[in-house]
């Protein structure tokens, strides 16, 4: 058996997947083309479409991430190659610990002390009742559903959006394009944790941060392509008085790294992290990427990506 690793942290990988697959020959995408021939699975992130294009023996594609999208992007992709991706594997703890925060931090009125700071400005706020504070999360995958257990266990009450029917315990789950402004007219806060696909882009445009009380907030560590970023702009406000919404912490953007230029930066209500919510840990990771190679050799079912819905 033959596996080819390509990510930033290959080495580790590499020493890893020996260790736990002694019987495999397990390279990284370093090593010669010849020798990187003829491999039995790609265990990758963000793979240039080379390293896709000389395989013509693979099983399976293991993504060493959540996200697809730059794979099932790249040209060179084969078509008819089963793909895996990781599913939480340790990233879901991290992610609610990201996301409890930014709700902390807008719930607690962080924001409003922060702005008040400069002028020496000695004014409390009033704490209201989680109860009456709301949070919705949309995306109800695996770390979306973490995200979700971990603010209602926090006290909040929790709407959860899927595009398809989902049931969770705890959790408010509504679904579709009505399911999506019900919660949207309800939540003080609202979470994007969705894949990037053609259906997501741009979900929270301009008509639907517009449906958002007053005064809300918004927290995305999902994928950047999720929020028309003009139009958060401007219904944040110029940064001298509030807009419609109170404020945002981003974590992934359209461009990353997130260009100079850019007035998110400079915008006193938006809080900027450079896409750091949930890197992978490597143990569950790696425990993960064995389980699929195991199961790709006994022939066992496994959930895999669908290129045409995008995750």
């Amino acid at each position: 058996m033959k596996i080819v690793v390509h990510t930033d942290q290959a080495e580790q990988w590499q020493t890893a997947l020996s260790e736990a697959l002694p019987d495999a020959t397990v390279l990284t995408s370093a090593a010669p083309a010849k020798e990187r021939q003829g491999a039995d699975y790609l265990a990758v992130w963000k793979a240039p479409g080379h390293l896709l294009a000389e395989q013509t023996a693979l099983k399976g594609i293991i993504n060493l991430g959540a996200g697809v999208d730059h794979l099932l992007a790249t040209p060179e992709r084969p078509k008819d190659v089963p793909i895996v991706k990781l599913r939480d594997a340790g990233m879901g703890e991290l992610m609610a610990d990201y996301v409890l925060y930014g709700v902390l931090h807008f719930y607690r009125s962080l924001d409003h002390y922060r702005l008040q700071q400069p002028d020496a400005q000695w004014q409390p706020h009033e704490v209201v009742e989680k109860s009456q504070w709301p949070v919705g999360v949309l995306g109800l995958g695996a770390i979306g559903r973490a995200v979700a257990s971990a603010l209602y266990q926090a006290g909040f009450p929790v709407l959860g959006w899927s595009r398809s029917p989902k049931e969770l315990r705890d959790i408010r789950c509504l679904h579709g394009d009505a399911g999506l402004d019900e919660l949207l007219g309800q939540v003080q806060c609202v979470v994007t944790i969705l894949p990037d696909t053609a259906a997501t882009r741009h979900i929270l445009d301009a008509e639907r941060l517009a449906r958002l009380p007053q005064g809300a907030s918004v927290i995305n560590p999902g994928r950047g392509s999720l929020i028309d970023e003009a139009a958060l702009l401007e219904a944040l406000g110029d940064g001298s008085a509030p807009g419609h919404l109170r404020g945002a912490l981003l974590d992934v953007f359209e461009r990353e790294p997130l260009p100079t230029e850019s007035p998110l930066w400079r915008h006193p209500r938006v809080i900027i992290t450079p896409h750091m919510a949930a890197p992978t840990p490597l143990a569950d990771a790696i425990d993960q990427v064995i389980s699929y190679v195991h199961a790709f050799e006994a022939n066992e079912a496994l959930e895999t990506v669908n290129p045409d819905e995008g995750y």
